[in-house]
């Protein structure tokens, strides 16, 4: 960690990932909307600015969240699925729930309308609820009420002018689906020959260890008991959600699994 501007900025590691994402950072243009935005401005979180259309604040410390989830089963076998996007503030507190009058229904209906049926059919796939907790739909509404209308950058005055209604919605769901596909949590896994695995146990440095071996930055890691069932990936952000530099950073503090005794369960 390096205090900048009075603030803890984890240092962003040297790797692979990094390398693969132009050296240091994932730029994915969404085709539906512009912001308008430089990419050669400031990271969020390295000063005590407020939000903008540009700058991303208070909720700079951003969270690319995934599920592994073995009971019941949801989404391949061989891949983690999505669970959301998350932004943090820099200290590690968080807003929630931020925009009430956004808190848009019909997700499905919203991304057809809109010309993203692509994004949609990848989240049918990929971003799933657990049945006992409720329908996709219900988990896409839930996420974006819940996280997406607390990003400064993501405010419809920060649209296009003309933009129809909840395109701010859009430009989140296609922006978490691109970055999910940088994200490929069980392949890193398996190149550095770690399964799934109804008996094998794992330290969590081993397992953070091989992440960083083909990530470059250091995930948390979180357990249902000692099972893993879920992992964070960090990033600061420069410029806005729509189109911006996703810079990734290994992770300012541990996830709540044990130091050992960890299993990654196969889904059966």
């Amino acid at each position: 960690m390096v205090a900048l501007n009075g603030l803890l900025k984890p240092v962003v590691a040297a790797g692979s990932f990094a390398a693969s994402l132009n050296g240091s950072s994932f730029n994915q243009r969404t085709e539906s909307i512009s912001s308008g935005c430089s990419t050669t401005g400031p990271l969020s979180c390295s000063s005590n600015a407020k939000g903008t259309c540009c700058f991303e604040a208070p909720g700079g410390l951003i969270l690319q969240t995934q599920f592994w989830d073995t009971n019941p089963e949801t989404g391949p076998t061989n891949s983690w699925t999505i669970h959301g996007l998350w932004p943090d503030n820099c200290d590690g507190s968080f807003s929630e729930n931020c925009d009430p009058s956004r808190d848009y229904t019909d997700i499905s209906g919203l991304l057809t309308a809109q010309g993203a049926s692509s994004t949609l059919s990848f989240m049918e796939q990929f971003w799933l609820n657990d049945p006992d907790d409720g329908s996709n739909e219900e988990f896409w509404e839930h996420e974006w009420a819940t996280h997406g209308t607390c990003y400064s950058t993501l405010q419809p005055s920060c649209l296009p002018e003309g933009s129809p209604k909840g395109a701010e919605a859009v430009a989140f769901f296609e922006q978490v689906v691109s970055l999910f596909k940088t994200l490929p949590t069980f392949e890193w896994l398996t190149n550095q020959g770690i399964n799934p695995s109804s008996s094998t146990t794992h330290t969590y440095s081993a397992l953070t260890a091989a992440l960083e071996a083909e990530a470059g930055v250091i995930p948390a890691l979180n357990c249902d008991g000692s099972d893993l069932n879920e992992i964070y990936w960090y990033f600061h952000l420069r410029g806005s959600v729509i189109d911006g530099d996703f810079v990734p950073i290994s992770a300012p503090e541990k996830g709540d699994c044990p130091s050992n005794g960890i299993k990654w369960l196969p889904k059966n």
